[in-house]
């Protein structure tokens, strides 16, 4: 006799049957879930991109920038944890644990986009600042980085706090008692804070000011001012990061005050050959009349010689007799012709000087300053100024001094 069995009952299925509201509250918690999903697709691919179709059609910066630093983003996040957080109550049989974990859970990612939207509105706020004049004299990177640094810390307490359903305040009375722990770790945070304020109220350095730091490898224009760091961009386009508080303890120099002035200096000297210098002949001093910048100052040094070998009595062929030199009366047209020119600065200093000789010869220095003060034009204006002068030394026959070369013995052997 052939008897049939039945088949095993499926283990799952009777359990379920069993326990028909566990199936419920799963239930529950999947549609919840899945609107909490679909809210957090609404949020970013809808409203967001609408935010930022909106933001992109007007004509101020100040949307376009909170949309460039993701603010909406970070507060889009709250969006689907406060679904979560409103509705979790309505899950029936869910057990009082289960309710406050996912009560607390969901309040602190609420929290958390909080602090984060924040923290890139703050960010919001330094770009927007830095779009206006006053940025370049009072910036406000490092404080803002210093509230940022407060606020993530007090918001990492209370996101925590909130994720374990305990009160802020007893994580804040812990910290208290870590004091000297915490001085030692924002050692260098604190530093750079107190550097950043006497920085900012001693207007000490400003974006695009042109500084020199030759013991840390900077020379060249700052571009960012940090809480932590200077940027300097050097003149090859490599970038030095300085600490913000060695401005308060290292020296260095600031070149804003040239170009502020409306004038750069122009220091260098040619050096004449101490040979060719010479008192000038009757014929040279008249062919020099003829010379438009040497007119007036010819006119007026031989009167002052005559007069004064006259009331000594000098003649002409006493060798006590004061007379024109060739390296004088060159030094004059140095000084008239540089006074003529449209791009010396005529309202500083002007001086053509000789500097104690040298075994290289003598040094006729030229301490002027010229009207434009950016790079490029300044050394085509002393490029010009020596160029001329050079060219024009035979004419009051004098040389230039340079050492002998390897043409210079050819001639002599020769």
């Amino acid at each position: 006799m052939i008897t049939l069995q039945a088949e095993p009952p499926n283990s799952a299925l009777e359990w379920l049957r069993n326990h028909p509201q566990l199936l419920e509250t799963g239930l529950w918690i999947l549609g919840i879930l899945l609107v909490a999903w679909l809210s957090d697709i609404v949020t970013k691919r809808l409203l967001i991109r609408w935010i930022h179709h909106l933001t992109s059609k007007t004509r101020s910066f100040w949307d376009d920038t909170l949309q460039q630093h993701r603010v909406f983003q970070r507060l889009a996040l709250a969006v689907p944890a406060a679904v979560v957080y409103g509705t979790c109550r309505n899950i029936p049989e869910l057990s009082e644990r289960a309710y406050d974990l996912l009560q607390n859970i969901s309040a602190a990612v609420i929290v958390l986009s909080l602090i984060l939207a924040v923290g890139a509105l703050i960010n919001a706020a330094n770009a927007i600042y830095e779009q206006y004049p006053v940025a370049r004299t009072r910036p406000v990177k490092g404080y803002l980085q210093v509230s940022k640094i407060v606020l993530y810390v007090v918001g990492a307490v209370v996101v925590f706090a909130t994720a374990i359903d305990k009160s802020p305040l007893l994580f804040f009375g812990g910290l208290g008692a870590m004091t000297a722990v915490l001085m030692l770790v924002f050692k260098d945070t604190i530093l750079s804070l107190v550097a950043s304020v006497q920085i900012t109220q001693t207007d000490l350095i400003r974006v695009g000011d042109w500084i020199e730091m030759p013991h840390l490898n900077a020379d060249g224009d700052v571009i960012d001012i940090s809480l932590y760091t200077v940027r300097v961009q050097n003149w090859d386009k490599t970038v030095t990061g300085i600490p913000t508080h060695k401005f308060l303890t290292e020296a260095f120099k600031n070149w804003r005050a040239m170009p502020e002035s409306g004038g750069r200096r122009i220091k260098r000297s040619i050096f004449i050959d101490k040979s060719t210098i010479r008192f000038l002949t009757a014929e040279e001093i008249e062919q020099f009349r003829k010379f438009k910048l040497l007119e007036e100052y010819v006119a007026t040094k031989e009167g002052e010689l005559t007069a004064y070998n006259e009331d000594l009595g000098l003649t002409s062929e006493h060798v006590n007799m004061r007379r024109m030199t060739n390296i004088g009366t060159f030094r004059a047209y140095v000084i008239n012709y540089l006074k003529n020119h449209p791009k010396i600065h005529h309202g500083m200093t002007l001086i053509v000087r000789q500097l104690q000789p040298t075994p290289e010869g003598l040094p006729l220095e030229l301490y002027v300053f010229s009207r434009d003060t950016g790079w490029v034009a300044y050394e085509g204006i002393q490029s010009d100024l020596f160029d001329h002068i050079m060219a024009i030394v035979p004419e009051f026959g004098l040389k230039l001094f340079q050492n002998p070369s390897g043409e210079d013995f050819s001639r002599m052997t020769g």
